[in-house]
């Protein structure tokens, strides 16, 4: 039987993490490349609100 391995990103008094996931088409091909990071929830906010 598979065990399920669960993964917390904030504990205690840590700031609360999201993971972000980015698409960047490439001006060459026209592929689409994805990047993932672990940032701030803040952070996350004030880029939306500049793409919007």
């Amino acid at each position: 039987m598979a065990k399920k391995v669960v993964a917390t990103l904030s504990k205690g008094d840590t700031k609360k993490l999201t993971k972000l996931i980015q698409a960047k088409k490439s001006e060459k091909t026209g592929a689409y490349a994805f990047r993932s990071k672990i940032v701030s929830t803040e952070i996350i906010k004030e880029l939306l609100s500049k793409e919007a």
